[in-house]
C-alpha cells in the first residue's frame, strides 16, 4: 500500500514535499518530471537555438524574475505596482559600481542585489504598513519621483545615463546565468513557500490579525519577503544592465511593472511557476 507521512502542526493539517516519504518510483517521475523539464529546456535546449533567440530568452528570463518578484510580495498580501523600482535600483547599483570603480559583473551582481534589496526595503519600509492600494499607489510613485530627481540634480549621468559598462564574456554565458538564476528563484520559492514558513506567510496574507493574534510579528515577516522579492528585482535590474551596456532612467521605465504583473496573472499567480510560463506567453 502506498503510505504517505502526515504531520499536524499547530492543529492545522500540513501536507509538504519534504513531509511525505516517496514509495515508488512512479510517484519519484511524477514528483520530478514537471521539475525537470524546464532544467532540461532552459539549460540544455534553449541555448541550441540562433543568436535571435537566445536574446528573446535573455529579454524573457528577465520578465520573468519580475514577475516572480511581484509573486513574491503577493503571497504575503503586498500588491505592487512598481516593479520598475526595484530593477531601477538594481541597474544603477551595478551600473554605478561598474562605470566609476570598474568592478566586473562577477562582483557588480551579489552586490548590487544585495545592497539593492537593502536600499528598497528602507525605502518602503515605512509603508509597510500601509494595506491594499495605498501601499500600492506608493510603489507606483516612487520610480517616478527617482527619476525627476535624476532629471534635476544629474547625479549617474543624469538623462544620458551611465554608458559604456562590461558586457558578459559572451551571449551563451549571459543566458546560463540568466536561466539558472531563474530556475534558482522559481524552485527555491515554491520550497520556501511550502515549508512552515511559507505556511506563515500565506497566513498573513490570508487573516494577517488572526496571525498577529497568535503572537508573531506579521510586519517582521512582511519585512523578509519584501527583501527578498526586492533582491530578484534588482538582480533582474543588474543583469540588465550588463546585457544592455547602459544603466539610466529607462529602467525606471513602467514597462517593468506592468509586464511583470500581467506575466503572473496570464500565467496564473501563487505558483511562481505560472509567472515563468506567463512571461514566455507575452
Amino acid at each position: 500500500m502506498k503510505k504517505r507521512k502526515e504531520r499536524i502542526d499547530r492543529g492545522i493539517k500540513v501536507r509538504s514535499e519534504d513531509i511525505f516519504a516517496l514509495t515508488s518510483y512512479r510517484e519519484m517521475i511524477y514528483l520530478l518530471a514537471p521539475r525537470a523539464l524546464p532544467v532540461v529546456g532552459l539549460l540544455l535546449f534553449v541555448p541550441l537555438f540562433s543568436p535571435y533567440w537566445r536574446e528573446i530568452f535573455i529579454s524573457t528570463a528577465i520578465y520573468a524574475l519580475l514577475a516572480i518578484s511581484w509573486d513574491v510580495l503577493v503571497s504575503v498580501g503586498l500588491i505592487s505596482l512598481g516593479q520598475s523600482f526595484f530593477y531601477g535600483v538594481g541597474s544603477y547599483v551595478a551600473g554605478a559600481l561598474n562605470h566609476y570603480w570598474g568592478l566586473p559583473p562577477v562582483l557588480t551582481l551579489p552586490v548590487a542585489t544585495i545592497g539593492g534589496a537593502a536600499i528598497c526595503t528602507i525605502a518602503l519600509l515605512p509603508v509597510l504598513r500601509l494595506r491594499g492600494i495605498y501601499f500600492s499607489m506608493v510603489t507606483l510613485v516612487l520610480p517616478l519621483m527617482i527619476l525627476r530627481l535624476v532629471e534635476a540634480t544629474r547625479i549617474f549621468g543624469g538623462t544620458e545615463g551611465l554608458t559604456g559598462l562590461s558586457p558578459f564574456p559572451g551571449q551563451l554565458t549571459e543566458m546560463y546565468i540568466a536561466n539558472a538564476c531563474l530556475l534558482i528563484a522559481l524552485f527555491g520559492f515554491r520550497r520556501l513557500l511550502d515549508s512552515d514558513y511559507g505556511l506563515i506567510v500565506r497566513g498573513i496574507n490570508d487573516n494577517d490579525r488572526a496571525v498577529m493574534n497568535a503572537g508573531l510579528n506579521i510586519h517582521w515577516y512582511k519585512t523578509q519577503i519584501l527583501f527578498l522579492g526586492a533582491a530578484v528585482g534588482c538582480f533582474a535590474g543588474a543583469f540588465g544592465t550588463h546585457h544592455d551596456m547602459f544603466a539610466g532612467m529607462p529602467g525606471f521605465a513602467l514597462d517593468y511593472s506592468i509586464m511583470p504583473i500581467a506575466a503572473a496573472i496570464v500565467g496564473g499567480t501563487g505558483t511562481f511557476a505560472g509567472s515563468v510560463l506567463g512571461a514566455f506567453i507575452l
